[in-house]
């Protein structure tokens, strides 16, 4: 039920300046830019990004049997059959607490080839992503905190700026695309 509330809420959505920004930054840089995201929702996508859902996505089902993945219904029920292997065993595709966070191999293979590091509106309490900053250090990459407040992880960075994301990342962007 959590989840079908979730599925619900994020049908309800659009994305924000920040997400559309990121979007305009991954399509014009230059260079290579990953979006890894906790989020389990797709407004990056809605925004025209690509990303990485380390934490999974609202809008996809997973087999607990066969790890079978499809497209989420909008409701969910527990006992729910998979349509691969036919076990009642369809839940949320959702990276629980006590679960490896997906793609884990690819964002450590983006961040050894990263030149800078921007974590964007996250507390910073959630390991493992809470420690890209710090793994970003230790190899000599360049480190910005985009948050409304200070995080757990403020100190971590080379630089800090605090205010809301839709105000924040855009103009970030805008200097990133000289513009």
């Amino acid at each position: 039920d959590f989840y079908n509330g979730r599925r619900k809420q994020a049908a309800e959505v659009s994305p924000n300046a920040a997400h559309q920004a990121l979007a305009r930054l991954q399509a014009n840089y230059a260079g290579q830019v990953v979006i890894v995201t906790q989020n389990v929702d797709d407004l990056h996508e809605q925004g025209g990004a690509q990303v990485i859902h380390m934490h999974g996505a609202l809008n996809s089902a997973l087999c607990a049997a066969c790890d079978h993945r499809w497209p989420a219904p909008m409701v969910m029920a527990v006992g729910d059959p998979c349509p691969a292997c036919n076990a009642p065993a369809a839940r949320p595709d959702i990276v629980w607490f006590g679960e490896m966070p997906y793609e884990m191999d690819r964002i450590y293979a983006s961040l050894r080839k990263a030149d800078l590091f921007v974590s964007i509106g996250t507390s910073g309490a959630v390991y493992p992503a809470a420690g890209f900053v710090q793994e970003a250090r230790e190899m000599r990459v360049r480190t910005l905190e985009l948050n409304l407040e200070a995080s757990m992880g403020s100190r971590w960075f080379h630089e800090s700026r605090h205010g809301p994301a839709t105000q924040l990342v855009p103009q970030w962007v805008d200097e990133m695309l000289g513009g």
